[in-house]
């Protein structure tokens, strides 16, 4: 995977003793398929709010943290955890109140064809029990997925994330389309385009003798590099999908969780009910709790034969954390927050940049958004990592995304202030006369 913000080990000597002596020893004992990001990395001790601390009591303002969905550490979501946890956890197979409330609570934030819940720890766990079930329903092997996409990091699920890199093999059972582009394609040809694409994939995969199972889509193509207009461009690939047999399975770990503003899922945006809505990172506010909402036809076989069991996923303690999360999004009304801090957001970048010839554009919806860096028609990876560093040595933090590395990926936490908002634009303000 690419990374724009990624720390050079060759930069080490310029690091102090302490926070080298750190990354040898994580170095020694984790091995090398860990990054850290940034060109200096940050060595965390606490977090509160849409703010982080450093071993050194500096604060820097989280621009990039859709985990701490409603902030590092709230308050009520650290108190049910530890409320559950002191009085019992434990898993599924015993009847216990709390899974069957929280699975009711967000089935009824989607349309009623979503009938069932099934719980896991992590968004990858998710999408990989969603390939299960949709090869067992349709009887099919062939996944279609966006030609940046990342969905996790099992087996499965590494082979339909080609974010992950070119070591990762595809296999021949996936194909790879080319995402929405709203810098080259016209904004009343997104739709047509994706669907022909997906028209061709299906094609291809069929003259190899593979029928498509599924078309899984993250509802924001936020690895992709973030494109949300125009809404409802999705449908006609929905469309197209179950016409040729296969199920729409909409990964809504990024873009769910009322980060886009508009509306509490990234489907909602474009009027389509999925067959399957994979969830994750935001659901405990950094509590490791995932899930799957679906077509309760689509696991009726598979339950009856296979069945399903995870230790951890739906444990009382993990559907506290989660019913916190709704409670905080709800009583605090972040949906409203993300949406009104988000159009504030949006407009001051779009002022910082007005008239620069290497920024094709302002994108996003509700607390995400994106800046695309260029030079002429080709991405600008450089622009964009000294706009991430720049920010980081100034006490902000955001991070970058595409195939290019050139897209600024903004996403922070949902309870970002008005004060905060504007902090954060005259910090990238600075970051751009600095280049």
């Amino acid at each position: 995977m690419t990374m724009v913000n990624a720390f050079d080990p060759n930069m080490l000597s310029a690091l102090d003793a302490e926070d080298i002596a750190l990354i040898e020893h994580r170095t020694k004992v984790l091995g090398p398929a860990y990054r850290l990001f940034y060109e200096q990395p940050l060595h965390l001790v606490r977090g509160e709010g849409v703010w982080l601390y450093d071993n050194k009591g500096n604060a820097y303002l989280d621009a990039y943290n859709n985990v701490a969905s409603v902030g590092h550490s709230h308050p009520k979501v650290v108190e049910a955890i530890t409320r559950q946890l002191s009085i019992l956890n434990t898993h599924t197979r015993y009847l216990h109140e709390g899974v069957v409330a929280y699975a009711d609570r967000l089935l009824g934030s989607m349309p009623d064809a979503l009938g069932h819940m099934m719980f896991t720890c992590t968004g990858s766990e998710a999408n990989d029990l969603a390939l299960r079930i949709a090869r067992s329903f349709t009887g099919r092997q062939g996944v279609i997925v966006t030609n940046r996409a990342y969905h996790g990091v099992t087996e499965a699920v590494s082979e339909i994330s080609p974010a992950l890199g070119e070591f990762v093999e595809r296999g021949p059972r996936v194909r790879l389309i080319p995402a929405p582009d709203t810098h080259r394609v016209p904004r009343d040809e997104q739709g047509v385009q994706l669907a022909r694409d997906l028209a061709v994939a299906i094609a291809a995969m069929r003259r190899d003798g593979i029928e498509p199972a599924a078309f899984v889509v993250d509802t924001i193509f936020s690895s992709d590099g973030l494109y949300v207009d125009p809404p409802g461009f999705l449908k006609p690939a929905v469309e197209l999908i179950r016409a040729e047999g296969g199920l729409f399975i909409a990964d809504e770990v990024q873009p769910g969780f009322a980060r886009t503003g508009d509306t509490f899922w990234g489907f909602q945006r474009h009027g389509v009910v999925p067959d399957m809505v994979s969830l994750g990172k935001p659901m405990g506010n950094g509590f490791p709790v995932a899930g799957l909402a679906l077509r309760p036809e689509l696991v009726e076989e598979f339950g009856s034969k296979a069945r399903y069991f995870n230790t951890f996923g739906g444990s009382p303690v993990a559907c506290a954390a989660g019913m916190a999360v709704l409670d905080v999004i709800e009583q605090e009304g972040l949906q409203e927050n993300a949406r009104t801090i988000g159009d504030l957001l949006r407009k001051g970048l779009s002022e910082v940049t007005a008239g620069r010839s290497d920024v094709a554009e302002v994108r996003g919806a509700g607390l995400f958004l994106a800046v695309e860096c260029i030079d002429g028609d080709n991405a600008n990876p450089r622009l964009a990592s000294h706009v991430v560093n720049h920010l980081r040595q100034n006490g902000v933090l955001i991070s970058a995304i595409g195939p290019g590395a050139n897209i600024l990926k903004i996403r922070p936490p949902l309870v970002l202030g008005r004060g905060e908002a504007q902090r954060f634009v005259e910090a990238v303000r600075a970051a751009f006369i600095a280049y």
